[in-house]
Order: C-alpha cells, then sequence, then structure tokens
C-alpha cells in the first residue's frame, strides 16, 4: 500500500514538473532565438532553390517553424512555433514587418518527409489567407486552403491555394500537405519580445512594432533577397 503511494506521488510531480517545463523556459532570449533559427532555415531553402522564387516573390506573408517536433504521447501529434512576417503597405507591397510568433500544433502530415524533427515554410498567397491567420486558430484546410508548394521545376501555379507548404526533414525540402495542423498566435511570446500586448495584426500590419535583434536577421534576409511583391 505505502509502495503504491508513493509511485501515485511520483507520479503527480512528475506529471507538475512537465507541464510546468514551457512555462520555466520561456524567456524572450529563447524567443529570439527561434526566430534566428527560423532565418537559417529560410536562406538554406533559398541557398538550395527548394522553392520557386517567384513564388516566394507573390507571397504576402511566410511563415517559419524551425525543428517542429513529434510530441510524446499521442499518434501523429506535433508542436512548433516561429515567426510570421508580411510585407508592409495596403496592398502588401512594401517592405517586410516585424515577425509574430505562431505556433502550429497537430501537424502529423508533414513527418511523411522523413523525420521526427521537421522545419517547415509556408508562403502565405492571398488577403483571404492572411485576414484568417489574423482573427485567431486557424485549421489548415477548414479555415484557410493550403496545399503542397511545387517544386522550383513543376512550374509556379497557386492553384487557388491561400498557402503554399513546404517541410524539410534530413536535410530534404519538399511540398507537403498540413490539413488540420493548427496554427495561432503565440501572444505570450509577443508581449515578451515586444514589451507589451500586441496583436499579430498589429505586429505585422500595424507598423507598431521595433524589429527585435533575432527578428531583423529574418526580415533583413527577406528585403535582401526578394524586395520586392511580384503581382
Amino acid at each position: 500500500m505505502q509502495n503504491a503511494k508513493t509511485a501515485v506521488r511520483c507520479l503527480f510531480t512528475f506529471l507538475f514538473l512537465f507541464s510546468a517545463l514551457p512555462v520555466f523556459g520561456a524567456d524572450k532570449a529563447k524567443d529570439d532565438a527561434t526566430f534566428r533559427n527560423a532565418a537559417t532555415v529560410l536562406e538554406e531553402m533559398l541557398e538550395k532553390k527548394s522553392v520557386p522564387e517567384d513564388l516566394l516573390a507573390r507571397a504576402d506573408c511566410v511563415i517559419v517553424l524551425p525543428g517542429v517536433k513529434k510530441m510524446a504521447f499521442g499518434v501523429g501529434g506535433s508542436g512548433g512555433r516561429g515567426p510570421m512576417t508580411c510585407r508592409t503597405g495596403n496592398n502588401f507591397s512594401g517592405k517586410w514587418s516585424a515577425p509574430a510568433m505562431f505556433s502550429i500544433g497537430g501537424a502529423s502530415a508533414g513527418f511523411q518527409v522523413g523525420g521526427s524533427s521537421t522545419d517547415f515554410v509556408l508562403l502565405v498567397m492571398s488577403q483571404s489567407a492572411v485576414d484568417a491567420l489574423l482573427k485567431g486558430k486557424t485549421k489548415v484546410g477548414n479555415d484557410v486552403t493550403a496545399a503542397a508548394g511545387p517544386g522550383a521545376t513543376t512550374g509556379s501555379s497557386v492553384g487557388g491555394a491561400g498557402i503554399l507548404t513546404y517541410g524539410r526533414a534530413k536535410g530534404l525540402f519538399a511540398g507537403v500537405s498540413l490539413s488540420g495542423a493548427t496554427l495561432d498566435s503565440d501572444n505570450d511570446a509577443n508581449k515578451r519580445l515586444y514589451g507589451k500586448a500586441l496583436s499579430a495584426r498589429d505586429i505585422v500590419r500595424g507598423n507598431t512594432a521595433v524589429v527585435t535583434t533575432g527578428g531583423e536577421s529574418l526580415v533583413s534576409l527577406l528585403n535582401a533577397k526578394v524586395p520586392k511583391h511580384k503581382m
């Protein structure tokens, strides 16, 4: 009986510590590190021409989610986060905005590219898709249309999709399906990063946020590589 009580206490202690880990590990330095990791992922993608350059130039916004992990519990679940940055201006014709942190959950299909950790790059191709993402929790395939992004040698047709999705595992980028995944603004991280409560819309469309050091690496990369919006 005593052994059983001890086991139960240990289990509750473990669950408490496990649930508290994200809180203890949350700080601005790690948030900025996520932004820098995202810039590295995107730079490698551009160097290897993993997506058509004209598609990236036509995107209104870009979301980069480095190192999305399979969850320890459940089948096919996953979790991760990364920045979303949009072109400024009423018609998305300006330079790239300060990035807002987004999180992803339930991205099981992306792991078909062959790994337990996957980098994702999402090209947001329409204003309706941007609006859906900035309203709040968005389910890919239901709230916004999405398709596996075409490769550099397969043409540049968007095919009506609001988001084109790419994944990389074990060094290989490929168009992948993210249908069923959920994207949402990480409001806690955004508050840490910018020092006050700002919505994702405030950050990427409001021109009120000052780009952080980590965010600058991503914004500078995009402004250098794809400075003009191709309609």
